[in-house]
This record gives C-alpha cells, structure tokens and sequence, in this order.
C-alpha cells in the first residue's frame, strides 16, 4: 500500500504481526476445543495460551526465513511457534489444514476493517447532514447534461449524497455479514479430521459465523460480493467529488474546498487554488473499483481449492479496504469544511435571463387551453431569442411582448410563473423522508 494514502489503524490490520497473532488465536482456540473434546490433552492447550500470556513479540523476520526454506507460510509459523512453546506445541493444527487458518484470518481482517470503514461513514454522513442543514434553502441551479435546468438548493444537492451514502453504508453493513465466516473444515472441507464443534467454536471466539458449507477454502463469491460493494462504494465517493470539482471551476465557482494559510496551488501561477482532494478521491476511487474485477474472477476456483486467488488477495484485502478508509476520510473533511457561494449561485442562476423557469410558463399555456405541441413552440421561440443573446434579453420580457403569449395569460400571471420560492414548497418533505 502507498503510504501516502493510508492511516494508521486500518493499515495496522494488514500488518504481518497482526496477522500472525490471528493466525495464533485460530490455533490455540481450535486446541482448545480439541481438547475439550479429549482429542488433544489440556496440557497441549494450556502450553500455547500460557506463552501467549506473556504477550510474545511476534518474529516476523524468523517466520519469513523459515518460510524462504519451506516455501510454506503457515507450517513456517508452526515451526517458529513451537520453538517458542515446546513440545506441547505439536498438538497445534490437528485435522486442520492451511486454508482454515488462512480463510478464517482473512475473514476477521475484512471484518474489523469494515468496522472502521463504517465509522468513517458514520463521520461523512454527519458531516453530510450538518451542512445540508445549513444550506437547506440555499437557492443554486439545478443542471442536466451540464446545462442550466431548473432550480434546486444547495441543501438538497447534500441531502441527495446523505441518502446515497447512507444506502452504501448498508451495503457495507451487509458485506460485512457476507464475509465475516469462519472455516474450520479440514483438508477438503468434510471435517473428517476435526469435528464441527472446533469450527464453531473457532467462530465465536473470533466475531464470526460458522461457513455453511466450505470446500478447502471459504467459498469466493463471498470475497466478490464484498469487493464489489467497495467498488460501489467507491463511485458514490466520485459522483461526489466530481460535482464539487465541476462547481468550483472558475465559470461556476459556487462551492470550493477549502484552501488553508500558506497552501499553494501552483508551481508556475500563484494565483491557483485547485481541487486536489476532490481529483485525488477520483482516482482513488478508480483503483477501488478496479480491485472488483479480480475479485469476481477468483469465484471461479478449481474443483476444492487451488490457490490462483490467495496472491490477488494479498493486494486488493489491504489496498481496497486502506485506500477506500482514507477517501472516506477525506471526503468528510472536503465536505466539512467545502465553502459555499450562495450570491455566486444566485448570479449564475440569473445569468441566463430567467429561462430556468420556462417550464412553468409551458404548463401555464397548457392549462390555459393551447395543445402542449403550440405552448412548447411558444415558449422556445422566445426562450431561444434569451440563449443567442448569451442572457442579455429576459424571458418574461419577450413574454410580455409576445401577443399569442399574452393572449392566453395576463402580465400577473406571467410574472408569477418566475417566482423562485415556488420550487422550494417541498424541500421539507424531502428532508423528512432523507433525516427523518
């Protein structure tokens, strides 16, 4: 993982000592298990958790020599283990085989990792709602294809992310039930070797639930579905980033992030003040997506297990969850501190010489007895007279002047169709339905 983009505590996770400590915990909880059952004797069980009582510094550098003679990572840390133990140490790995250990590891890495990408969630959702609130009636345009639609406020444009993003924090909620599961089969899956009960057993002491049916290796469509929700993830973080950066381009400029004392935007052009953090989430956003499409190809597994899946797993269990974990950071601060131009909207807004509200007029046509086809033709032609002139000429001017126009509604009518506050009258009911 590039350091640049990761924090400490979710980067702690995929560490190698961490992950030998779970590989540990796996073993002696299963020992434990085997021995309550009379498999293995108690002594077998007691030696481990006795050593691990003395909080062991883990020797990563001895287990990856170990591992550069064997070529086998998990009887490595068997071996390294059992020097520290001694010989009650053999009772370790009874009936197991090395996906139990390394399927369930990874399981409880996913897990806890997802724990803290949901209390990022948490933090962009607050801030999310703080700000929608404030700029719940904040008057901005509304735009399609790029182009001056009608009017929204800056609120709901917020509001409309706190929903997306509250629907992704489910979808994180449910991938992490998909692939917090536990398996403790043996070698091909029938525990033939080990019972059942060390499985469950192994899944409760670790936060997770028993895998209903396993091979050698937990199935991958767990692992696909889980990747795929970051990915999604992933483009409700770019849709978000990208309609900042589109509003604080110079002809907008109606939101911006915030640019600290002494920051400079520039090496050439002092007078710059650019939207890094917002272009760098789209790219960081890009490379969660793309750990997605390894993740579905490694569904597809030959016969019990084979082991094309464990190298792609290597890269994209710390890099999806560490980068996704910093760009949910930093889209909370960007949001947090975003400054807002309520005037720059209004004027953008006006700048067009009130077209945006030519739907209103077209309605109006209708309801006053001309066919939609005629109120639409009436409308534009006036409308279009507003765009050739780059917004010097008015809509409600060249109404007013247009006698089929005129004919069919008065002046008051005219003027009233251009009332802003009009499309605000439910802007609390959609802020009900989003915060409750």
């Amino acid at each position: 993982m590039v350091p640049r983009y990761a924090r400490p505590e979710i980067s702690a996770i995929w560490e190698p000592e961490s992950k030998y400590r779970i590989w540990f915990e796996i073993e002696a909880h299963a020992t434990q298990k085997l021995a309550d059952l009379g498999v293995v004797p108690e002594s077998g069980a007691k030696a481990l958790w006795d050593w691990w009582k003395t909080d062991p510094k883990i020797d990563v550098e001895a287990i990856d020599a170990k591992e550069r003679l064997l070529k086998h990572d998990v009887i490595a840390f068997l071996d390294w283990v059992a020097e520290q133990v001694g010989p009650e140490a053999r009772f370790m790995h009874q009936g197991m085989t090395s996906s139990d250990v390394l399927d369930t590891t990874l399981a409880v890495q996913l897990a806890r990792a997802t724990d803290i990408l949901i209390a990022d969630m948490d933090a962009l959702l607050d801030a999310l709602k703080r700000r929608a609130e404030e700029h719940k009636y904040t008057a901005t345009i509304g735009r399609s294809h790029g182009i001056h639609a009608e009017p929204v406020t800056f609120g709901l444009k917020l509001a409309q992310a706190y929903a997306e993003f509250e629907r992704c924090c489910a979808r994180l909620k449910g991938a992490r039930a998909e692939i917090a599961t536990c398996a403790v089969s043996g070698a091909v899956g029938t525990f033939a070797n080990i019972s059942p009960e060390v499985e469950a057993y192994v899944a409760e002491q670790m936060d997770l639930l028993p895998e209903p049916v396993s091979t050698q290796v937990i199935p991958r469509d767990r692992h696909a579905m889980y990747f795929a929700t970051l990915a999604v993830v992933a483009g409700s973080i770019e849709r978000l980033s990208v309609e900042i950066r589109h509003l604080q381009r110079t002809e907008v400029l109606e939101a911006e992030e915030y640019f600290s004392p002494g920051q400079k935007g520039s090496s050439a052009m002092p007078h710059k003040r650019n939207p890094i953090l917002t272009e760098n989430l789209t790219g960081q956003a890009r490379m969660i997506r793309a750990y997605a499409l390894p993740a579905l190809e490694n569904v597809a597994l030959w016969h019990e297990r084979d082991i094309s899946h464990s190298s792609v797993e290597r890269f994209i269990g710390p890099d999806a969850t560490i980068t996704l974990d910093f760009a949910l950071a930093r889209l909370a601060n960007v949001v947090d501190k975003l400054l807002v131009y309520p005037d720059r909207m209004q004027a953008n807004m006006d700048r067009m010489g009130g077209l945006i509200h030519s739907q209103r007029v077209l309605l109006a046509l209708t309801q006053a007895g001309l066919t939609r086809d005629d109120a639409y033709r009436l409308v534009q032609r006036n409308a279009m007279k507003v765009w050739e002139s780059d917004g010097r000429k008015n809509l409600l001017d060249l109404l007013k002047q247009d006698k089929d126009v005129t004919d069919a509604l008065s002046e008051n009518e005219l003027e009233e169709k251009f009332d802003l506050e009009y499309h605000f009258k439910h802007v609390d009911t959609i802020f009900e339905r989003v915060f409750g």
